[in-house]
């Protein structure tokens, strides 16, 4: 069970990387209160929000076929194996929240950088390579996501051990997952150096202008 359940935990240094973006320093990163950033910053959460209710249906589903299978072992005559299978269930359980506890925190990093980049284009700053390297994350992180639903799918259809031939594609779905979880986590993080280098040319763009007209 340890072995298997290995096969699904991702690395922790996906969250080595700081959900804090401060850019206090500098006056182009003060909020914005005008009705257009409003309107921008307004659309971005009804999508968050419609995304977000539509995760929170799969892992409903998710849940209720555990809870299925919680339930079947009740038929179980044979107390030993009532108890293989109810650990069973609870490893395929936690092993799962774990996936969408990574999908959750990358999805909340992806959200503070697209909050940033709207602040800073109404400040006149250039978000092209930001906004590229977010689109780039996005795309990974819903890739992600649908692996999870093929590995819930795998480890919720039954109580009994995998077969060789779903144990090997399960660990495919793992090694596919971690792959794409690190390549969105390094894509917000070059989104966040992208901006940084954005702000420091506008400052040097608008330092240099200053010298001219003086």
């Amino acid at each position: 069970m340890k072995k298997y359940l290995s096969l699904l935990l991702i690395s922790a240094f996906v969250f080595s990387f700081s959900t804090s973006f401060v850019f206090a320093e500098d006056e182009a990163v003060q909020a914005s209160d005008s009705n257009e950033i409003q309107a921008i910053k307004q659309k971005m959460v009804t999508e968050r929000e419609a995304l977000r209710a539509k995760i929170e249906t799969n892992r409903e589903e998710a849940k209720t076929k555990m809870e299925t299978l919680r339930a079947s072992l009740k038929n179980e005559k044979d107390a030993v194996k009532a108890k293989i299978k109810e650990a069973r269930i609870e490893g395929r359980e936690q092993a799962l929240e774990r996936f969408n506890n990574v999908i959750d925190r990358m999805s909340e990093l992806k959200d503070k950088v697209n909050t940033n980049i709207t602040t800073l284009e109404a400040k006149g700053i250039d978000t092209t390579n930001a906004k590229t390297f977010v689109a780039t994350a996005e795309t990974k992180l819903n890739s992600a996501k649908t692996k999870i639903t093929e590995a819930t799918t795998l480890l919720s259809g039954s109580t009994e051990q995998l077969t060789a031939e779903n144990k090997t594609k399960l660990r495919t779905l793992a090694q596919e997952t971690q792959t794409l979880i690190k390549e969105a986590h390094q894509a917000l993080k070059d989104a966040h150096k992208a901006l940084k280098d954005a702000i420091i040319a506008k400052r040097n763009a608008d330092n240099a202008t200053t010298t001219t007209t003086q």
